[in-house]
């Protein structure tokens, strides 16, 4: 466990989050430290053909120590960290002995983790929780992974007495901004299926995911002086307003949960002259999904029939949902579930309530469920890890490649 701890501290203390903004990959530079530490760290530990191309994907080999030939597996995870939410100069606490009860993250600031709001704190009464200073993220998402692949390829090596098949090891920039898959080389990856460690609470087994698109809302108006406008103004704020107004009103992320879809506003700007409003549409059905952009466009287009052609719409799909690759191929998902149980961890398998990189690789012909890696509250000042559910990260990932070279 010290050993997780000390690795897992000296990963999240770099600050790497990315940048929206950025067209580069990375998109920020600062992402290149950690991505160099890394690429050492897995050549000390004894795997093979690390490399590290030029947007920072890193590859690495643990080869096969039996004579038959088994399926090659892949374990992925991500290195940047979300720019929802401060990554720089992160402080790490240990909390050992979790008690239950209210955790003073910033005494200065009044910031508090409790139990009464986030209760699946109290799944981890007695053991080791690494919190924030309350000022920023943790960085657990996905560092937590990282760390959990490292130290399980480390036990690996040095226990060869654990018999396994080839695996490969891939590490990503941005994911967090949704470009964690697109320069990903799943030929040179070569791997027949593999598991992102992004997940959060023990246990968690995820095949399905949302089916995702952005759009944008332009409205375009006519600015008048408001004492001489009757008839002439047309305020394109206004025009978003009513847009706004006919969307579903329980359709949005605050009242949704399971595979309930939304629409999510998470920008809105404007004035008189020109307004923009931007959203995201999210559903686990293809056809809801597919309806949920058609009545964007209608609302667009009944806006426009009444006042005037001012409204318009981009819509642009980002990712669909994996379960249609995953499900030929389900015993990816089967093994898995048996590594769990074999460790006592009841798998908790349910659809993500948004995307992952295991998405975009699925259909670029890489089928990747995704694993938790144990840590909670993402993307915010009170996220938090429990050790002991790294450590059982570690052993399910290789027990997985116990099974997988067993059978």
């Amino acid at each position: 466990m010290q050993k997780i701890i000390d690795r897992f501290i000296s990963y999240v203390t770099i600050d790497t989050q990315s940048d929206p903004n950025s067209d580069s990959t990375p998109s920020t530079e600062k992402q290149w430290v950690l991505a160099n530490k890394l690429v050492e760290e897995l050549k000390q530990i004894g795997l093979e053909d690390v490399s590290i191309d030029d947007n920072s994907y890193i590859m690495a080999t643990l080869p096969s120590n039996i004579d038959k030939k088994v399926p090659t597996v892949g374990f992925i995870s991500h290195f940047d960290t979300t720019p929802d939410f401060s990554g720089t100069n992160v402080k790490p606490r240990l909390i050992h002995n979790y008690d239950g009860k209210d955790i003073i993250l910033n005494k200065e600031n009044n910031i508090v983790l409790s139990p009464d709001y986030f209760d699946d704190l109290l799944l981890y009464k007695g053991q080791t929780l690494i919190v924030t200073d309350g000022t920023t993220l943790l960085g657990a998402d996905d560092k937590a992974g990282i760390c959990e692949i490292i130290t399980a390829m480390e036990y690996l090596v040095n226990h060869p007495e654990v018999k396994h098949g080839p695996i490969r090891i891939g590490f990503t920039p941005d994911e967090e901004i949704g470009r964690g898959a697109h320069k990903f080389d799943v030929n040179k990856f070569s791997a027949d299926w593999a598991y992102t460690i992004d997940g959060s609470q023990i246990g968690e087994l995820e095949y399905e995911n949302f089916n995702a698109a952005e759009a944008k809302i332009t409205a375009t108006g006519k600015s008048v002086h408001p004492g001489y406008a009757k008839g002439k103004m047309v305020n394109a704020i206004g025009l978003i307003g009513e847009f706004m107004n006919l969307l579903p009103k329980k359709e949005v992320p605050e009242h949704t949960e399971g595979r309930d879809g939304f629409f999510h506003i998470n920008q809105l700007h404007g004035e008189i002259e020109k307004a923009e409003l931007e959203l995201i549409v999210r559903d686990h059905d293809k056809s809801l999904f597919e309806n949920r952009k058609k009545l964007l466009k209608k609302i667009i287009s009944d806006l426009n029939k009444k006042h005037g052609d001012y409204l318009s719409v981009e819509i642009k799909d980002q990712y669909f949902n994996m379960r249609e690759k995953i499900e030929p191929v389900f015993h990816v998902v089967e093994i898995a579930k048996e590594a769990m149980e074999g460790l006592g961890i009841e798998p908790i398998i349910k659809p993500i309530r948004g995307g992952t990189d295991g998405s975009q690789l699925s259909f670029m012909g890489l089928p990747c469920p995704n694993i938790f890696a144990g840590g909670h509250n993402f993307h915010g000042k009170y996220e938090y890890v429990p050790v002991e559910s790294m450590q059982k990260a570690v052993d399910v990932i290789v027990k997985i490649c116990e099974l997988i070279a067993r059978k």
